[in-house]
């Protein structure tokens, strides 16, 4: 009996020879895929088989590739404990330290800036260049002026004579996005060379400048300013950068970056970007104004600016840095500048 929805359709009986056969091969093999020789191995894979190339992971050459006239390197870490409103600083290794004699004794001293009084000291390590610290440091510090702070860790050498002679240094805003999520984080960063020469009358501003002509964008790297010229009077103090772009005297973009409380030696390390076609950087201008704000004052009072553009609008080095950013494109080029008089503003 066939149900009335099957009827019109091939029916095989129980007893036929041909349902014999399929029942004596209920899973016929599949065709086989056109064979592949060993020579070709290199260059196809087998339907299932997994790729090495594919999950390569990339190599860290953090303890092995050190730039030349590098001063060395150092790692660390970072946590912040929102509840104790306590800032954990770990301090793990140095490597490939540049001492003044033939050994290194290296000790790392950290302070939170803009603390210059009180700071916190490691161990002192023997006649090594690559010293294993391993050390824990608390800073208390409030959870509403953490991401103002600054942390300094200074190498030093000492010499047989007991004195420290400073190695470099590594300085490391305590950015909101830093600190977030209360995360232990490891970091590593080269030491830097302390400036030997004096700030300038009304400071100096250090920062980066890189073009990319592909994508018509001028990159802007607010790195840090020295020996800014603070007017005490107007109470609790933040200062910050003002950047404005510039075509033909007129306004394009202005940006700034976040506030720094208190610090005559305030550090950014902030990127900003702007777009400009490569044919209006002829007549195009960048100026960084440095201000000072306060509680209560409605207008910010400029401590000095830096002027950079063609010809037209700047000299000396201004103009020198923004022609090495059009002859290194794609490349970030940074650069000391002196801030000029607030009057000239």
């Amino acid at each position: 009996m066939v149900p009335p929805s099957l009827q019109g359709q091939d029916w095989v009986p129980l007893d036929s020879p041909a349902r014999a056969q399929a029942s004596q091969d209920p899973c016929p093999a599949p065709e086989l895929l056109p064979h592949t020789s060993t020579d070709n191995l290199g260059k196809a894979c087998a339907l299932g088989a997994i790729n090495p190339e594919l999950y390569k992971f990339p190599e860290d050459t953090s303890e092995t590739d050190f730039p030349a006239g590098c001063l060395g390197r150092l790692w660390f870490s970072v946590e912040y404990q929102q509840e104790a409103e306590r800032l954990l600083v770990g301090l793990i290794k140095a490597q490939h330290l540049q001492a003044p004699s033939g050994t290194c004794n290296p000790l790392v001293k950290l302070h939170l800036l803009p603390d210059e009084r009180r700071f916190l000291q490691s161990k002192s390590k023997c006649k090594t260049s690559n010293p294993q610290f391993d050390e824990h440091f608390i800073f208390q510090v409030p959870s509403k002026s953490v991401i103002q702070r600054v942390l300094r860790f200074s190498v030093y050498h000492v010499d047989k004579q007991r004195k420290h002679q400073l190695l470099g240094h590594v300085l490391f805003p305590l950015k909101s996005e830093t600190l977030a999520g209360d995360c232990h984080r490891i970091i590593c960063r080269d030491l830097e060379a302390e400036s030997l020469e004096p700030p300038s009358e009304f400071g100096d501003l250090q920062f980066c400048l890189g073009y990319n002509d592909y994508l018509s964008r001028l990159t802007v790297v607010v790195l840090r300013a020295k020996g800014l010229q603070l007017q005490e009077h107007r109470g609790a103090v933040s200062v910050f950068v003002k950047l404005s772009l510039m075509n033909h005297n007129k306004f394009v973009k202005c940006k700034k970056t976040s506030t720094v409380l208190g610090s005559i030696n305030p550090v950014y390390n902030e990127t900003f970007s702007f777009k400009a076609d490569a044919a209006q950087l002829d007549t195009a201008s960048l100026s960084l104004t440095v201000l000072q704000g306060a509680k209560g004052d409605k207008e910010s009072l400029p401590l000095g600016r830096v002027v950079l553009g063609p010809y037209m609008y700047s000299r000396g080095r201004e103009l020198e840095h923004w022609n090495e950013m059009l002859n290194k494109p794609k490349e970030l080029v940074k650069r000391w500048h002196a801030l000029c008089s607030p009057c000239e503003l």
